[in-house]
């Protein structure tokens, strides 16, 4: 885990969901790799082919871009899939509840932390398989706001979302700390727009959030 910022006083926490509210490398691959193989039908190309060409064209992006990441739906808006199209393919092809299960880890420290602060997803994946997840993790009624990529048609990172989370949940942006696994997506962006920010390697961080924004609260 690493901190970047914390506000002052905390009004809202804006998680990330893949590899952030549970750690499963294996579906997390398949959410890549289920879609590059949609857009390998699609072109009439091998899966192996059209792998190698997205690769390297996020790694000539990156190597543009001083090293950053681009997230993968930004990447296929690049090959002709739309945002829109993205989220569609990703309500048919993934299916959470063949690779989670409940945490109650997951649930005692979300329960704490919704004790004090309203609680938002902010997700690159449309908002029913993030509603799926996060019932197949047995959190769902833990989160005060939805936004995925059907909510904004703007993949993180892109202020829109950060921004249509803070709002739902009522708070300003500067009061808001955003959660998440990969840096350029989840946190460089809400740490321009004035929020927290806080990296996390897996559930196993997000596990150790109440202790530490209870530390927080206390020093204040």
């Amino acid at each position: 885990m690493k901190i970047f910022r914390l506000p002052e006083q905390c009004g809202a926490i804006l998680f990330d969901m893949d590899s952030t509210l549970y750690t499963h490398p294996q579906y997390a691959q398949s959410q890549i790799d289920l879609p590059i193989e949609r857009l390998a039908r699609m072109r009439g190309v091998s899966f192996d082919s059209m792998n190698k060409e997205i690769i390297c064209w996020r790694k000539n992006w990156a190597a543009g871009h001083q090293g950053q990441q681009i997230s993968l739906a930004n990447t296929f808006a690049a090959f002709g899939v739309s945002i829109s199209q993205s989220a569609t393919w990703r309500e048919e092809l993934y299916q959470p509840e063949q690779y989670l299960s409940k945490d109650k880890l997951l649930r005692a420290a979300l329960e704490e932390l919704a004790g004090r602060h309203v609680l938002a997803l902010v997700t690159n994946n449309p908002v029913s398989i993030a509603k799926r997840t996060l019932a197949v993790l047995g959190v769902d009624d833990l989160f005060h706001a939805l936004v995925g990529l059907d909510t904004c048609g703007y993949s993180k990172p892109h202020e829109e979302p950060f921004m249509r989370a803070a709002m739902l949940c009522g708070a300003a942006a500067e009061s808001c700390v955003s959660v998440g696994d990969r840096y350029d997506i989840d946190i460089a962006l809400p740490l321009q727009l004035g929020m927290g920010g806080i990296l996390v390697d897996g559930v196993e961080d997000v596990y150790r959030l109440p202790e530490l924004f209870c530390d927080r609260s206390n020093s204040i």
